[in-house]
């Protein structure tokens, strides 16, 4: 069995930017990833755009030009795509990892489709397949979803959006525009202020302008067929409902981490354990690359600041 210099877990942009640097400096190397090339950024809503510009976004020293200073959804497809494709980078697709075990001198990787066994273990998962649950009654009903896609699928129906970052903003607005009547559920006393600068007024007018229904410092207690339970400061509420996006923000997968050996710190943060100037974590030959490495503060790592961590990875295996 071929044994690589370098498996990459995770076929993102951060994932893709590994790839090239390894390809770049001569190693041997395969990206797995268990969906379609940046799989994440695939599931993003439809009519996303970026906060980064452009060039923010580039890998591999490869220029990304778009119709508007701020990038959409498709646009990023097509340059992820294209940079994949034009320097057939050994990507594996729709291929699950299941288990990363370290052996003497190597590392075994057990996929849903296949085994492989690398020198150095490349985790560029990021974190946006688990999402923050709310944990309460009526959660699994069919009516709840954790991810947002398209607004026209919402128009005429009573829809609650619960959450204040650029996700839940973002569909209210979408899905206003489109017909649907929107109620956002904020756990605080105000839209997050961390929501896109040029989107964030337009949210607060339409609530002031009630086109949009606010309920702050509010919780959603219970999801019923067709109401919602909603604890507010002047008690419980229950308001008529359809449809709800439970847009609360995603975690990465810390069992994965766990399980190959990755410390995690003890406070409420759970920040993997790494080298800030190698990216290498307590496990000798496991190294983080992209948004896994804030832990919980998914905020703080994103494209245009961890593409660096590629050559640093690469660097630092040649080094040894």
């Amino acid at each position: 069995m071929k044994i690589y210099d370098i498996i990459i877990v995770g076929g993102g942009p951060i994932g893709i930017a590994c790839g090239l640097e390894a390809k770049k400096k001569g190693l041997t190397y395969v990206i797995i990833e268990k969906g379609p090339i940046v799989n994440s950024i695939y599931n993003y809503p439809v009519n996303m755009q970026f906060f980064s510009s452009s060039e923010k976004l580039e890998i591999g020293e490869v220029p990304f030009i778009s119709k508007e200073p701020k990038p959409s959804r498709s646009e990023a497809l097509e340059y992820y795509r294209r940079i994949t494709t034009s320097n057939k980078l050994n990507i594996h697709l729709f291929e699950k990892v299941n288990s990363v075990e370290k052996n003497d001198a190597f590392f075994t990787v057990i996929t849903s489709k296949n085994k492989y066994q690398g020198k150095n273990i490349v985790v560029a998962t990021g974190f946006y397949d688990l999402p923050n649950t709310l944990n309460i009654p009526g959660e699994s009903l069919q009516k709840v979803a954790h991810y947002y896609k398209d607004p026209h699928f919402y128009a005429g129906q009573k829809l609650a959006v619960i959450g204040a970052s650029n996700s839940a903003i973002d569909a209210a607005l979408e899905c206003y525009r489109k017909g649907a009547e929107v109620t956002l559920i904020i756990r605080k006393d105000e839209v997050g202020q961390r929501v896109k600068y040029w989107v964030r007024p337009d949210i607060i007018n339409r609530i002031k302008e009630g086109s949009i229904k606010a309920l702050y410092n509010s919780t959603v207690v219970e999801i019923e067929e067709n109401h919602l339970k909603v604890q507010t400061l002047k008690g419980e509420i229950r308001i008529e409902n359809d449809y709800v996006l439970a847009l609360t923000g995603y975690k990465p997968n810390f069992d994965f981490l766990i399980h190959m050996g990755i410390e995690l710190s003890d406070d409420d943060k759970k920040y993997p354990v790494y080298k800030q100037d190698t990216m290498e974590t307590n496990v000798q030959g496991i190294y983080l690359a992209g948004v896994i490495c804030g832990g919980l503060e998914t905020h703080k790592w994103f494209i245009e600041n961890s593409r660096v961590h590629a050559k640093m990875i690469v660097n630092s295996i040649l080094d040894k």
